[in-house]
């Protein structure tokens, strides 16, 4: 069985890449396709991989804005000869799924959402340019991105999403369903502390549909120390709009991420996620978690919020819920998280974080392909 990996661009560590790394451990001898490539920016396990890059790859300084390239991405895709393979195994959150399955070939797709900036994060992939822009070029971009993503998503056997909440619009945009594998946490990374050193934390990109600007318009009101890890477009505005109880750290090491996790009272999770990773990590170092009640982290978190707790399971909350996007409404979950501070165990907070944790996905993911190649064998294509 010829294997191939294709994934969307690899310019860093990030969830999808942390999956990517579990799937190059499955298949040692797979190649991996990808429309960018900039070396040194992903682990070893991904980097020893026989890497094939488009045509972007070769473009005007693609590897720090390849997204301006964006209406390129189907073509590229398209260009790909995956003739050669038996198995294709998409790990998609643009258009790596896209890629062409030959005839008497099995395609698999591990998807994180569908196409975002066609569906629903167009304003914020093209926000800042010029009105013209704006009214003109963004919408013919999008329909015939959207138009596009319709035909490719057939090109699919098999979708396995990261989420209900995946599974969900994958139902909505492409007419299809999905197994749920939820991604992988490397649980062993993160260690618990029981004790914390006063401040709240976040951890994450600085863009704008992380909403990060709500935490910490919430903490300036609150006069409570908000650490935010994480660098991104949003930088300057955001510092510009704290006051003195929010600091920004930019990007720290794997090993001081840790450590900030282990101090902080709890973490603050403002956006909506697909799935959200940042949260379980928390969770593995026994702290709770505050955060907007929508996305991926209703799947991950247990909220203590008394109109929605379930009372047989009171005891195994790990969290706090706002369900309006505002810094009002963050305000009060602080406020209730601080009632209810003590009723957080840190060992029960990092038990429920291992149902994450990476071996665990390994083995349902390797389970899930290994079931749909012998059905594939035993039957032929879908």
């Amino acid at each position: 069985m010829k294997v191939a990996l294709v994934h969307d661009w690899l310019t860093g560590m990030r969830g999808g890449e942390r999956c990517l790394e579990v799937l190059c451990e499955l298949f040692p001898d797979a190649d991996l396709y990808t429309l960018v490539h900039d070396p040194g920016k992903v682990s070893p396990a991904i980097e020893r991989r026989r890497i094939r890059t488009s045509f972007i790859n070769r473009l005007p300084r693609a590897k720090e804005y390849y997204r301006y390239y964006l209406p390129l991405f189907p073509s590229a895709i398209e260009r790909f000869d995956f003739s050669p393979y038996d198995l294709i195994i998409s790990s998609s959150h643009c258009v790596a799924k896209g890629a062409k399955r030959p005839v008497g070939a099995l395609h698999i797709s591990y998807t994180y959402t569908p196409m975002r900036y066609a569906w629903d994060l167009y304003e914020e992939y093209f926000g800042g340019r010029s009105a013209l822009f704006q009214a003109v070029a963004i919408p013919a971009v999008m329909a015939y991105l959207r138009r596009w993503d319709r035909r490719a998503c057939r090109r699919v056997d098999h979708f396995v999403a990261i989420s209900r909440h995946v599974a969900g619009r994958i139902r909505r945009h492409y007419d299809r369903e999905a197994t749920v594998i939820y991604p992988p946490v490397d649980i062993e990374r993160f260690r618990i502390t029981r004790e914390h050193r006063g401040y709240y934390l976040i951890v994450s990109a600085l863009v704008p549909y992380k909403r990060i600007d709500l935490a910490v318009t919430a903490f300036n009101r609150l006069r409570m120390p908000l650490k935010i890890v994480g660098s991104g477009p949003e930088a300057a505005r955001l510092k510009a709009l704290s006051g003195p109880t929010v600091e920004f750290l930019g990007q720290r090491s794997d090993e001081e991420l840790v450590s900030l996790y282990g101090g902080c009272r709890a973490l603050i999770f403002p956006g909506e996620e697909d799935f959200g990773i940042v949260p379980v990590e928390a969770q593995a170092s026994g702290k709770p978690v505050i955060a907007y009640a929508k996305g991926g982290v209703t799947e991950t978190v247990i909220p203590i919020n008394p109109q929605i707790a379930d009372p047989q399971r009171e005891d195994a909350a790990t969290g706090v819920f706002f369900f309006d996007q505002t810094a009002e409404a963050l305000v009060d979950a602080v406020r209730l998280f601080e009632k209810g501070e003590h009723g957080f165990d840190p060992a029960r907070l990092r038990e429920h974080a291992r149902q994450f944790d990476r071996r665990i996905f390994k083995d349902r993911i390797r389970t899930f392909i290994d079931e749909q190649w012998r059905a594939f064998q035993a039957t032929g294509p879908c």
